[in-house]
This record gives C-alpha cells, sequence and structure tokens, in this order.
C-alpha cells in the first residue's frame, strides 16, 4: 500500500488533513471515504490496517480528521455530529474534484452514524458500510451519562477520553439528540453492510440489530465474533477489511466472475494470479492449491509462500519415502514428522559448497521418528531421507525451459 498526504477546506474554510491509501502499482477499483470513530483520528490503528486491507483488494480509502481533531484547523468543543457529517460531504466533494468520486462511505462507531447520515447527500455513493455503529447518534450521550449534568448545568465541560482532554459543550448533547437515523435510513436506497461485534462492551449488538431493522434491502449483518469495540487485534481488522471489499465488489461492479474451468494435462502443474493482489491459484492433479505472500510484504496471507510450498514438497516427499521404506521393512514407525526451515547464507560459511561468493540457500531438515526404533534403525531412515525423489531433485541439475504461448 502507499498513500498521500492531502489536505482540504470544509464548509467554514478550515484546513483538514487527510491522507489517501492507494492500491499498490495498479489504479484503483473505486474510491471510499472512511469516517473514523468518536475523538478518534486518521491515524487511529483499526482504521489504517482496514485501509490497508482494503487497498490490496484494489480500493483507494480517504482518511481525514474531522475538524479540532488530529492534524486538522478548528476547535473541537465547536464541533458536532452535524459539522462531522458536513465534513464528511466536504471530503466526498474534494475527491471527486481531485481524484474520482466516492462510491462507497465507511464509518467506524459514530463515524457509521455519520456516514449514514452524509450517504444521501453524496450522489456518487453506491454502498454503505458501518462497523460498531450506534442505532442513534444521541447512544453517545449515555456514555458521557457521568458528565451530562454538568454539562448542562455549566454548559460545558472538560473531560478526559483515552487520557485526552476534551472539552464538551451543551450544543454537542443537544445536536447528538437531533438526528433521526430512521429517516436517514429511508432515505438511504443503497446496500448497507452492518459489522457488529456481540462483544463490544461500548456500542452493544442490540444497536446493529436495530439498524438492520429499520434498514431496506439489500442489507447484510455480519457478526464480528470476539472482536472489541475498538478492533484491537490485527487479525479483526483484516477480516473487517476484506469483507468489505467482497462485499462492495458486488455493488460496485468489480465482483470478477468465477474463471472459466481450465484443463490441464497431465503431470502439468498450472499456477494462476489474478489482477490484484499475489494470491495464486494452484491446479496440480486435479487439486486446487492456494499460494499468496504475507501481509507484512503486501500479501493477502491467504495461504503459503512459494518457498514455503517448496518446503512442503521436500517434507511431503521425505515423510511419504520414510513411511514407504518403514512399511516395506515392516518396522514400527508410528509418525514421522519432518521439519524444514529455508534460509540464505554466505558461501564462505559453507565448508561444503562448491560456490565460493555470494550466498547460497539452506535448508534445515530435522526428522523426528515415534515408535519403538533402534539405534540402526533410525540412522537408516536419516540415510533414505536423502534418497526422497524431490530431495535428489534439488541436488541434481535442474533445466527449466520458458516459453510465451501466443
Amino acid at each position: 500500500m502507499q498513500f498521500l498526504r492531502l489536505e482540504f477546506p470544509n464548509d467554514q474554510g478550515q484546513r483538514l488533513a487527510a491522507r489517501l491509501d492507494l492500491p499498490l502499482g495498479e489504479k484503483p477499483r473505486a474510491y471510499a471515504i472512511f469516517a473514523h470513530c468518536f475523538t478518534c483520528t486518521k491515524n487511529f490503528k483499526a482504521l489504517v490496517h482496514i485501509n490497508q486491507a482494503l487497498a490490496r483488494e484494489g480500493v483507494a480509502v480517504l482518511r481525514f480528521d474531522f475538524t479540532g481533531l488530529g492534524e486538522s484547523d478548528g476547535d473541537f468543543a465547536a464541533t458536532n455530529f452535524s459539522t462531522n457529517v458536513a465534513d464528511l460531504i466536504a471530503a466526498a466533494r474534494y475527491l471527486e474534484v481531485q481524484f474520482d468520486a466516492p462510491s462507497l462511505l465507511i464509518g467506524h462507531s459514530l463515524g457509521g452514524a455519520a456516514v449514514l447520515q452524509a450517504a444521501a447527500r453524496v450522489p456518487s455513493c453506491k454502498a454503505v458500510a458501518t462497523i460498531a455503529a450506534p442505532a442513534e447518534p444521541v447512544h453517545l450521550s449515555s456514555l458521557l451519562k457521568d458528565h451530562a449534568s454538568r454539562i448542562e448545568l455549566a454548559g460545558e465541560a472538560e473531560i478526559s477520553i483515552g487520557g485526552r482532554p476534551f472539552k464538551i459543550t451543551r450544543q454537542f448533547l443537544d445536536d447528538l439528540r437531533r438526528p433521526r437515523l430512521e429517516q436517514a435510513l429511508e432515505e438511504l436506497n443503497r446496500p448497507l453492510l452492518i459489522l457488529h461485534s456481540p462483544q463490544d462492551e461500548i456500542v452493544t449488538m442490540d444497536n446493529a440489530e436495530r439498524l438492520f431493522e429499520m434498514a431496506h434491502q439489500p442489507k447484510s449483518l455480519v457478526s464480528l465474533g470476539d472482536a472489541d469495540h475498538l478492533l484491537s487485534r490485527h487479525q479483526d481488522c483484516v477480516y473487517v477489511g476484506r469483507m468489505v471489499a467482497a462485499w462492495a465488489g458486488k455493488y460496485l461492479g468489480w465482483l470478477e466472475e468465477e474463471p472459466a474451468p481450465v484443463s490441464v494435462p497431465d503431470r502439468h502443474v498450472l499456477a494462476r494470479t489474478g489482477r490484484t493482489g499475489y494470491q495464486t491459484e494452484i491446479i496440480a492433479d486435479g487439486h486446487r492449491l492456494l499460494a499468496d505472500e504475507p501481509i507484512a510484504v503486501g500479501g493477502s496471507g491467504t495461504g503459503p509462500n512459494p518457498y514455503d510450498l517448496l518446503l512442503s514438497a521436500l517434507g511431503a516427499c521425505t515423510s511419504m519415502t520414510l513411511r514407504m521404506y518403514a512399511d516395506r521393512k515392516e518396522w514400527p514407525v508410528e509418525v514421522i514428522q519432518v521439519r524444514l526451515k529455508h534460509d540464505k547464507i554466505y558461501a564462505t560459511d559453507c565448508q561444503h559448497c562448491e560456490t565460493k561468493e555470494g550466498k547460497v540457500d539452506r535448508i534445515e531438515r530435522v526428522i523426528e521418528l515415534t515408535g519403538p526404533l533402534d539405534h540402526e534403525q533410525k540412522q537408516r531412515l536419516v540415510e533414505i531421507a536423502e534418497r526422497c525423489p524431490v530431495h535428489r531433485t534439488l541436488h541434481g541439475e535442474i533445466l527449466v525451459e520458458t516459453s510465451l504461448k501466443e
């Protein structure tokens, strides 16, 4: 993923700081806007991780700091839910002029309520997704109940949220009571995806059920299992990002049709990689496998990487060869485990290598045998491991002939 640092004006001319997360090395399939949670910022960890997952699926996502938060201008005390909605609409206008109109709006917590309120005023929006969103913005006021009376009497109060001080005013509370999401959902007229965790103790699951009840079809409700409200675990963020991308693809026009069946001749293997990401389908002897790269290097982590598959081939061949030999000898081998690790070492550190410069590949192979075997039997099986066909192939001269099919 790559990103651009941006800024755009809100309706009052104040500068809002933003980031545009982009797919790496390809044109985005679609543009989206992500609205962060109450008092969060565009750099909120869960938001960044979700955007990374979306970018790997080809979606460009704009994240920005609402007025008075993060790196944006303005006074937070002068903002409210309505100004957040206005900021979202300003972000959509900016994205349309500078890049492309957003077709997807995503919001977390109060940001989810904001995108529901804003969607009808963003003509380009074709789908909306909410994460841990309240059924009404006024839900937030219940979280401020310990301070509500003080705010009502004094007109404002400074409270601590997440260890940071924020000034909350009476007009902020009044504004929370004003919007009605029931009307917003009535006017939405767009597909809606609601993601929520039954374990959410901040905004409980009944909020998601209420949103789902009020919304019109097409609508989907997805449980986030044991995720917490802030999606503090990385795997939950990746799941949300992939789920949103897969769901949105149906409504934003990029859902690829299932590829036509491919005939693979005997003793041939087919590897096929799509237009985005590194996920690769492998067809071998009628079996379908997946290969991928780890999330840390831009993949989706949906399968082993090519070197892992190489080690898997050697490990499987070693284990099978030992099983065949032990069975033929009628030796009492119960379980065979082969652990392998690949790395590169300097040739000067390898006493038995013909190569003397640069680096060479090293595969460490550890064999574990379970069963009442004596020392001589175990040593013989280690010798047999060297005769595994894949082992011999790796040590032999290999010719790879490459051609381009016209």
